[in-house]
């Protein structure tokens, strides 16, 4: 469905039905889809809602706006317009960046953190030469082939998911692109992090060739001790797509004993 959120249209998809939400966000040339075969293992239990982000999938996108707030704010907004009471961020790559700001306002109902293969909130320090290539990662399918199978993932992936993959890259407008490589990878928001006052989880892949094993250590790890900490052997930066049982139940597992900490802490007294 389409959602007019913060004067643009968002495509959304929402499963209706589970007392908790997950808010799924997704990488940068990815979209909704790219949570698809996730979805499918735990919209049983969980209301499951994901969304294109503004200038990719079937959202519109807008001249200018691509900043890692604008599509926190859009989150927001969508929580907001669905009058979501309890729900859990689950942000992969660019989506993570958004999902840990977001978080870090300390939003009404948010009740965990899970982040995927994602990006710090410290900056991507690439220099503006390197920038200005990865701005034509997807400028054709050749192209957006190329960065699958020497940049995004570790491990092939079924036919199917790849034809997706390949035709959500094509569809990404210049917008959004330009919008993550000048703005959004560049942001320095890593002091945010110390205001996150939720559980959280994180999940990255060990032949990650994006967000290395030692950036996240070093960037993500290092900014939440007591965070659940899992590192898939075999895969790289889209687990959502080459490992969805594996990160399917880590999100399950992750929920529910978040959901028993809360049952089980006495309500504070005045």
């Amino acid at each position: 469905m389409k959602m007019l959120i913060n004067g643009i249209n968002l495509n959304v998809n929402d499963t209706q039905k589970g007392e908790t939400a997950l808010i799924f966000q997704h990488f940068w040339g990815g979209s909704s889809r790219t949570w698809d075969d996730v979805v499918a293992r735990l919209r049983d239990t969980f209301r499951c809602i994901t969304l294109d982000a503004r200038g990719a999938g079937g959202s519109d996108a807008p001249a200018k706006g691509y900043r890692v707030q604008d599509h926190a704010d859009d989150v927001r907004g969508v929580i907001a317009a669905l009058g979501l009471k309890r729900y859990v961020l689950v942000g992969h790559s660019m989506g993570g960046k958004a999902a840990q700001l977001l978080a870090s306002e300390r939003p009404l109902g948010l009740e965990g953190l899970v982040l995927v293969a994602s990006s710090p909130l410290s900056p991507m320090n690439f220099p503006q030469e390197q920038r200005e290539q990865m701005k034509s990662t997807y400028a054709s399918r050749e192209a957006v082939i190329w960065t699958l199978e020497n940049v995004l993932t570790g491990t092939p992936v079924a036919t199917v998911q790849r034809e997706q993959l390949i035709a959500d890259a094509l569809r990404m407008s210049p917008q959004a692109i330009s919008g993550w490589t000048d703005t959004g990878m560049a942001e320095d928001l890593h002091h945010h992090a110390a205001q996150i006052n939720v559980p959280v989880a994180i999940v990255a892949g060990e032949l990650d060739r994006v967000d290395p094993i030692d950036v996240v250590k070093a960037h993500i790890i290092a900014s939440y001790p007591s965070a659940d900490v899992h590192f898939l052997a075999g895969f790289g930066h889209l687990l959502p797509v080459e490992a969805p049982e594996q990160v399917a139940a880590i999100v399950r597992d992750f929920v529910t004993k978040t959901a028993q900490r809360r049952q089980q802490t006495p309500p504070s007294s005045l």
